[in-house]
Order: structure tokens, then C-alpha cells, then sequence
């Protein structure tokens, strides 16, 4: 890398990182403002619905067995829905005598129904059975009124325990969390069985265990006849919860009677039943499974590192590991937050997190995606005048091969102009429509051939034009498409006079005939981004440019149309016949520099004639009357002009 570059890419990363910065300290305070929003929370927790279902846990062992109000025991018993409370009692007598550590019943009894069934209750309940309350809470714009419905008072004094039943829900309509009663359902399930903690996790996250029905579940119906329909001991030793459960869970968008969406819903669509929400709770207090929510340090040092982590990815570039990296961390992010929910029992949300690292990668991304869009459309702009369109594509999609600011390189270079134009311009001085469009015409089909193949145009200067090889994009071969072209263009001078020497016959008069002389070098020249500050081309300078100029100029004094340098020639000449012409001194140079030409055809004999023919010149034993030059000009037509040339100026000198 040259060194006047590298502040400027200096600058340029720095202004970069700068951004960067700004781009995650931005992110930090959006987030922040964000995570106050009650759409985010509700974000939160459906993240916590699929990670705390991922891995489909399901009801640990020894946890509560299900007795379910469902489709066959209705229709088993046959009886309008609320069934008598007789036969309440009847189960109750029928779980304990099957040996049910605690019954707890889903089932509200706060007011009275047929004595003779209240009694049959009463006698049946005691401290082993927990019956259901409710709370509610009616708002009206006038007060609040907390209502609380409770079992019949006979019923506790006969030693039954109320838990309340009911349960927070959160924004979206979903169970998450542990209520908050001392007195819950569940709770007091837990106390009656002697596994309650000394301190009730309300406000927890739960841990759910599967789809509706995956607790153990019998029919009401069963339940009552235990021996004969149930396996032996089937609810020895354990806590028994009754209450609706519908043996086909209902659909989330059909709701259902005492039914509830829980994380599962997510995978399932599916409603659970308050009986087996019960028991949900049941367990994560008997088990400590329930899950704490991170404080808010906890999640803002994770969101930092997330930010860190992201800067970190495109702190040199954007590119497609950016997206491999980038779902690696999302990944692993999620799998972080799954660790804690089932190791530690805490919930990490990824959102914040996630969010933040998305919004600084793909923030920075787009950053230099507009950059590269816009270097993209200034290397269009400043070369698309120049070099072919294949090229400027080139250029746009891998703007490293460009090194723009000057650099030392070897070109191949090309001057081309026309023989005699001064005369022609001279002759339609009073119509300069004509003098453009044929300037315009001359320079088109030259410049054409000069893109074509993969040249690069520096200046035109009048009927003149300067073009190079090997920059800005390299080019191994680049002599060699510096010749092919130079040809082309002569075979585009050729159907160019063609074309106006019909056009002048039609008008009736004088074509004008265009001739041009080529000249290429090649050699280390200097190319880069030349001019002011204001104004600037894309140009080489250099020595070998400036014999590339001469050779151009001299070609008419040699009577041939195309005259290349030493190192032009030698690169060349396992493609084409390349003679040699003469030596000549170029100003500022001291040493003689060896011109050379090509030839379509000419044979061994004829090419070793010629080679004869330039050591007898450089020797000085030519004479205009040698019949060498009829010879050599019926042997290589194309170098007819050429000997013509030597033999004038031979005959000028005096020399016989």
C-alpha cells in the first residue's frame, strides 16, 4: 500500500467506527425506551412461551393425578350439570378409602343447594380435601369492589380448607405466572400434602409440563368405582384434583368453559383446563420449578454485551460471515436464555439482546451497503468515459483492484492519429457542423475498438486519441491486446473511407480519405487520478509514454502505419511477424531505441532478407541502386513505403 494512502484509509475507518459507535450507543437508548412499552413485554414472555416448551417437558414424577368432569361421565351419569353434591361426597369417600393423600375439588360451593346434599358434603369433607374460592374483582366508574366467593361455612367448620382458584393472566390472555394468593388453590394443596415452601413464589414464571391432558387423568365416572374400573392403588399416596376437563381440549379462537391459553398454546392452538393449571401449579411449588424473571442490571449487562458483541462482528466489514456470525449468535443467544430457564430457573429474555445485536449487524451493515452503492456509482462515473462497460463492472463489483491516487505500474500505451486531418479541417473551416460530425464519426468506431479490447482511454486531443493497457484493471496480455487493437482500428479506418467515399459519389463530390498512424510502447509509467482538486482524469505519465508519442509521430516517416517499441515488440512476436525498422534517439534519451512494425505475411527467406537488409543500414553499405529494395518490396508488400522511405532518404544523402 503506497504510503500517502494510508491516512486516507485511515480516515475512512475511522469515520467508520464512529459510526459504529454512534449506531450502538443509539441502539442502547431506543431499546431502553422500548422495553417500557407493553407490546415489548408481551414480546418477552412469547419468547419464554417457546423456550420453556422447546425441549417438551412433561409432568414430573409423583405429581397430582387428574379426576375429570369430562364428555364420558357426563353421559355416564346422566345427570343436569351441577350433579348433586351427594355425589361429590360419594367421590370424596370413594378417593379416600382408595387411599388419596389430598383431594382438592375445582368445584365453587359458596351457595347452598338441597339440605339433604349439603349435608352429605359436610359429612364427607375434612382437612384432607381442599375445595375451590373465587376472586373477582368488578371495576366500575364509581369504585372497584373486590368480591370473594367461599365454600359454605359449614363446610369449612367440618375441617375442609378453601384455596382460591383463580389465576393472573397476562396481556395477551395467557397463564404464565403463580398467583398471587396465600390461600391459593394449589397452595393450600401443597400445605395439606406437607410439601409447601416457607414462602410462596408468587408472580414466578411456571414451567408447564406438555399439552392439555398430559397429566394422569380418569373419568369422573371411573373415579367413583375405583376397584372395578381403575389399576390397584391408583391413587395410593396421592393428591387427586377434580374439576372440569374436556376430553378434547378446546380451540384457542372457540374458548372454552373453565379453559385457559398457557405457553403451550403456541405449538398447540389447544385451550388447558383450570383442573390441570392446578395442577401446574401444584407442582412448580412443590418442586421449586418455577422460574424467576433476570432484574433489570442482569438484562441491560446482557443487552450491552450484545452490542459489544455485534460492533465486535463488523468492526472491519460486512459480508456474508457477518450472516453466518450473526445467526450463530441469535442461536446461541436462545440457547443462553433455554440454559437458564432449565438450569438455573431464571428467564434471561433474548430479546433485548437479539434486538440489539440485529440492530447494530444489519444498522452497519446497510451503512456499507450505501457506501459500496455509492464508491460503486463514483468508479461508474469516473471511468465509464473511458473503459469498456465489461470492465467498469468489474470495477464495481471488486473495487479493490482499483488504486486510484497514482501508482507505478507497466502499460502498454497507445497514440493514434490522423494522417493529414490539419488539411481536411482546413477544407471545412466553413462548415463546422460537418468538421464535428465527422471528427465525431473518426472517433467512435476507434474508441469502440479501443473498450473492446479492454483499453483504456485517456485522452482524445483533436483527431488524436491516448489510450493504455494494464490499469486500472490488470491485464497479463496487455501488449498484445494494445496491437490487436491498433490493427482494428486500421480496419475501422478502412470501412470509414469506404463509407465516405460513397457518401461523396452520391453528393458528387471529393471523399475525403483517411489515413492514421499508430504507435505503441510499453514500459513503467505512473497512472493513477491526475489533475486539481476540482478537476481530475485518469491518466499515465511517464518515459515510456512519451516514446509511445514519438513512435506515433514517426510512423509517417517510415511509411508504415503502426510502429512499436522494444518491449511492445518482444511481447508480441510469438503472435506476429515483427520486424525491425530502424533505430532511432527519442529527445531525452542518449541511447538509440530499436522500432519494429508488423507484417501479416512474409516468409522465412523474405524475413531473413530484411534482417540482412537492417544490418546493411545500420552498417551504412546500402545504396539507393541495391536491388534489394525491389526485391524486399515484392517479398513484404506491406513494407513497400517503408523501403521506398529508406531509399529517398539514401538518395538524398548523395549515397550511391
Amino acid at each position: 500500500m503506497r504510503r500517502r494512502d494510508k491516512p486516507r484509509q485511515a480516515r475512512q475507518i475511522r469515520g467508520r467506527h464512529l459510526r459504529l459507535l454512534v449506531l450502538s450507543l443509539t441502539t442502547l437508548i431506543a431499546i431502553s425506551l422500548l422495553s417500557r412499552l407493553p407490546a415489548w413485554s408481551l414480546l418477552e414472555l412469547r419468547s419464554f412461551d417457546y423456550l420453556s416448551t422447546v425441549d417438551d417437558p412433561r409432568p414430573p414424577q409423583g405429581g397430582p393425578v387428574i379426576v375429570a368432569i369430562d364428555e364420558p361421565s357426563l353421559a355416564d351419569i346422566n345427570a343436569q350439570w351441577p350433579w348433586p353434591r351427594s355425589l361429590h361426597a360419594e367421590l370424596i369417600n370413594q378417593l379416600r378409602a382408595a387411599g388419596a393423600r389430598v383431594i382438592g375439588l375445582d368445584i365453587i360451593m359458596a351457595e347452598p343447594s338441597n339440605p339433604d346434599n349439603d349435608a352429605a358434603i359436610t359429612r364427607a369433607v375434612g382437612p384432607d380435601v381442599v375445595l375451590a374460592g373465587d376472586e373477582t374483582l368488578i371495576e366500575t366508574p364509581q369504585a372497584s369492589q373486590l368480591i370473594r366467593a367461599t365454600p359454605l361455612p359449614q363446610l369449612t367448620e367440618a375441617g375442609a380448607v378453601t384455596g382460591i382458584a383463580s389465576i393472573d393472566l397476562s396481556g395477551d390472555g395467557t397463564f404464565r405466572r403463580i398467583p398471587g394468593y396465600q390461600d391459593g388453590f394449589a397452595a393450600m394443596l401443597a400445605k395439606a400434602a406437607g410439601v409447601a415452601p416457607e414462602a410462596l413464589p408468587a408472580g414466578r414464571l411456571i414451567q408447564t409440563f406438555g399439552p392439555a391432558r398430559s397429566y394422569p387423568t380418569v373419568s369422573y365416572y371411573q373415579a367413583l368405582d375405583p376397584k372395578g374400573l381403575l389399576p390397584p392403588d391408583y391413587f395410593k399416596g396421592r393428591v387427586v384434583l377434580v374439576g372440569l376437563s374436556l376430553q378434547n381440549a378446546p380451540a384457542i379462537d372457540k374458548g372454552g368453559v373453565d379453559a385457559f391459553a398457557t405457553p403451550y398454546t403456541v405449538h398447540t392452538g389447544k385451550l388447558v383446563s383450570g383442573v390441570e393449571i392446578q395442577a401446574t401449579i401444584y407442582d412448580n411449588i412443590r418442586g421449586g420449578l418455577s422460574i424467576a424473571e433476570a432484574r433489570l442490571p442482569t438484562v441491560a449487562a446482557c443487552i450491552l454485551i450484545s452490542v459489544l458483541l455485534a460492533a465486535a462482528t463488523v468492526w472491519r466489514s460486512t459480508g456474508w460471515l457477518t450472516v453466518v456470525t450473526s445467526a450463530a449468535a441469535l442461536l446461541a443467544f436462545a440457547a443462553v436464555s433455554a440454559a437458564g430457564i432449565r438450569l438455573a430457573y431464571v428467564f434471561v429474555s433474548p430479546l433485548g439482546p437479539t434486538v440489539a445485536y440485529i440492530s447494530v449487524v444489519f444498522g452497519q451493515a446497510a451503512f456499507d451497503f450505501a457506501e459500496e452503492r455509492r464508491n460503486k456509482r463514483q468508479i461508474t462515473r469516473a471511468f465509464a468515459q473511458y473503459i469498456s462497460p465489461d470492465l467498469v463492472k468489474r470495477l464495481s463489483s471488486d473495487p479493490t483492484q482499483l488504486k486510484l491516487g497514482g501508482e507505478r505500474r507497466t502499460l502498454s500505451v497507445l497514440f493514434s492519429d490522423v494522417r493529414g486531418f490539419t488539411t481536411i479541417a482546413e477544407t471545412l473551416k466553413d462548415d463546422p457542423e460537418q468538421l464535428t460530425g465527422l471528427i465525431n464519426r473518426l472517433l467512435t468506431p476507434l474508441s469502440d475498438v479501443v473498450m473492446d479490447h479492454g483499453g483504456t482511454i485517456d485522452k482524445y486531443m483533436g483527431d488524436c486519441i491516448m489510450a493504455f493497457w494494464n490499469a486500472p484493471l490488470d491485464d497479463p496480455d496487455h501488449a498484445l491486446h494494445a496491437v490487436r487493437a491498433s490493427l482494428a482500428m486500421q480496419a475501422a479506418i478502412s470501412r470509414l473511407n469506404g463509407q465516405l467515399e460513397r457518401e461523396a459519389a452520391t453528393l458528387g463530390r471529393k471523399p475525403h480519405v483517411l489515413k492514421m498512424g499508430v504507435g505503441i510502447n510499453t514500459g513503467e509509467c505512473i497512472v493513477g487520478n491526475m489533475g486539481s482538486t476540482r478537476r481530475f482524469d485518469y491518466s499515465c505519465l511517464g518515459d515510456s509514454v512519451n516514446l509511445a508519442s514519438r513512435l506515433e509521430g514517426a510512423s509517417k516517416n517510415y511509411g508504415v502505419a503502426l510502429l512499436l517499441g522494444e518491449e511492445t515488440a518482444r511481447l508480441v512476436t510469438e503472435t506476429y511477424i515483427i520486424v525491425e525498422l530502424d533505430r532511432i534517439i527519442v529527445k531525452g534519451r542518449t541511447a538509440p531505441s530499436p522500432i519494429f512494425t508488423v507484417v501479416h505475411k512474409a516468409d522465412a527467406e523474405a524475413l531473413a532478407a530484411h534482417q540482412a537488409f537492417i544490418e546493411a543500414k545500420y552498417a551504412g553499405t546500402l545504396a539507393p541502386s541495391d536491388p534489394v529494395f525491389d526485391t524486399l518490396a515484392a517479398d513484404i508488400p506491406e513494407l513497400a513505403g517503408y523501403y521506398a522511405v529508406i531509399r529517398d532518404a539514401l538518395a538524398a544523402d548523395g549515397k550511391e
